[in-house]
């Protein structure tokens, strides 16, 4: 944890106690930068309304997404399965940049538009099958700044962070199997927050 003496946080952050490796970089983009990809992002991604099968029925979440990758992957979550569109330029470089300061690599981002405050995502882990085991997952931030909060599964220890715009953490190692994340709902936010996760798809 960073002292009450620290003028300026030693990136990357560890977040986690134990049991999984969270690791914050901060501001990775500039605010030239991150507006540029926030509008960019916004208005020319082709956003869908999220779909989910709860109880036999189907819902449509406020919250909007969109899935990319290196070729049409089918993934699946939810009950729904969906097949990626091809890379943008701009997805591309935005994939290129976590790459080079996570020292990872990613075939397919989920992206998630979330409209202000009132909309959120509720506990969860990424453990799809469809993911590499253990694999990193790159979590770009543009737009408003939102809490972020890590829950452990076993003790229910939690750890939260506020991810600014044009900020990346990174999740990977056991981090899926032992501790869940959400994105709380919050009035005080009243402005939009595009999200992109990097992962890796592994087919049979």
């Amino acid at each position: 944890m960073l002292s009450l003496f620290d003028e300026t946080p030693d990136y990357p952050l560890s977040l986690l106690p134990h049991d999984g490796t969270v690791h914050y970089y901060g501001k990775v983009f500039t605010k030239e930068e991150s507006d540029g990809y926030y509008d960019y992002l916004f208005n020319q991604i082709p956003w869908e309304n999220d779909e989910a099968v709860i109880f036999g029925k189907l819902i449509l979440t406020k919250r909007k997404v969109a899935w990319f990758g290196e070729k049409a992957f089918e993934y699946t979550y939810s009950n729904r399965t969906k097949y990626a569109k091809f890379w943008t330029p701009e997805l591309l470089k935005l994939k290129q940049k976590c790459e080079e300061v996570s020292g990872e690599t990613y075939n397919s981002c989920l992206l998630n538009l979330y409209h202000d405050g009132s909309e959120g995502m509720a506990y969860h882990s990424d453990g799809e099958t469809d993911l590499k085991k253990h694999g990193a997952i790159a979590s770009l931030t543009f737009g408003a700044e939102r809490k972020f909060l890590f829950k452990h599964k076993s003790t229910k220890e939690k750890v939260e962070i506020f991810l600014e715009t044009g900020s990346l953490l990174i999740m990977k190692g056991a981090t899926q199997d032992h501790w869940l994340h959400r994105l709380p709902p919050t009035t005080k936010v009243k402005t939009p927050r595009v999200n992109l996760t990097f992962r890796t798809i592994e087919e049979e």
